[in-house]
């Protein structure tokens, strides 16, 4: 989906193609929702964790079962991260954060695209 300021968005997640097909569908989601089988994209760039010891067990306790969507026991989580690439395959801004709930603001997107 390319909208009116020129830029495309791709979201990409470790789950395996129906669990990103069923997010897809359930956001309504008009860009591609990619599969990264086994974080390999997220190990290439430095962008993944190992969950383990007590997180590890307080997920499981709390029935969070991410093998079964990862479909491997590897217990490696992506952090999450926003990147402007330019068509000139520049990285023109990113924004890397483990706290999953902290995103990229929109006004900083659409400068970086503008550049």
């Amino acid at each position: 989906m390319v909208n009116a300021s020129g830029g495309t968005i791709v979201a990409i997640t470790p789950e395996l193609e129906r669990f990103s097909a069923a997010l897809k569908a359930d956001a309504a989601a008009r860009f591609p929702v990619l599969s990264d089988i086994d974080n390999a994209f997220a190990l290439e760039t430095n962008l993944a964790i190992m969950i383990s010891g007590e997180k590890r067990d307080a997920m499981t306790q709390a029935g969070w079962d991410i093998a079964l969507f990862h479909g491997n026991d590897s217990w490696m989580l992506p952090i999450p991260a926003t990147f402007v690439v330019g068509t000139d395959q520049r990285v023109r801004a990113r924004f890397v954060d483990p706290d999953y709930r902290k995103r990229m603001d929109i006004d900083s997107i659409l400068s970086a695209l503008r550049q």
